[in-house]
């Protein structure tokens, strides 16, 4: 059985075999691997970046919903307008590791689902209903806070 070697011809014509092609583009690859690992990174952001760390709100309203899920947990809160008009609130908060690591499971949190909940945030730079949780309240007063190292 005929066996083939691929080659391929550089500019000056000099004969240049496959396994220096192999490693060009092995270098390629982890070159983009590089550039999408540094993209992910990059996506990742503080929550300054977002939200207003300056204007703090506390609102009182029914949790919803609880999404577990990187790279953030968001839970719903139905809260009541001045107008009477129920608007559903979004919040964000710290990764679910970052809960599981403080002794948070999301059945705690989930277990409020349908009761009412006060909720300690910071909101959207945009205005929108939307904003950084870093307290919640279930109605039994079980709470979960996010405290910084520098807070006491």
């Amino acid at each position: 059985r005929p066996r083939y070697v691929i080659y391929f011809r550089t500019i000056q014509g000099e004969r240049v075999l496959r396994p220096y092609m192999s490693r060009i583009l092995n270098a390629i690859a982890l070159v983009l691997t590089i550039i999408v690992a540094a993209g992910s990174l990059w996506a990742h952001h503080s929550p300054s970046a977002e939200f207003d760390m300056t204007k703090r709100l506390t609102l009182a309203g029914t949790l919803t919903k609880v999404d577990w899920i990187n790279p953030h947990i968001v839970v719903s809160v139905d809260i009541k307008s001045d107008s009477g008009k129920v608007e559903n609130w979004r919040f964000e908060s710290n990764p679910p590791s970052w809960f599981r690591r403080v002794g948070v499971s999301r059945v705690e949190i989930a277990r409020g689902i349908g009761q009412a909940v006060t909720v300690e945030a910071v909101r959207a730079k945009d205005g929108s209903l939307y904003g950084y949780m870093q307290k919640l309240t279930l109605a039994d007063g079980t709470s979960w806070e996010l405290v910084t190292g520098t807070e006491k």
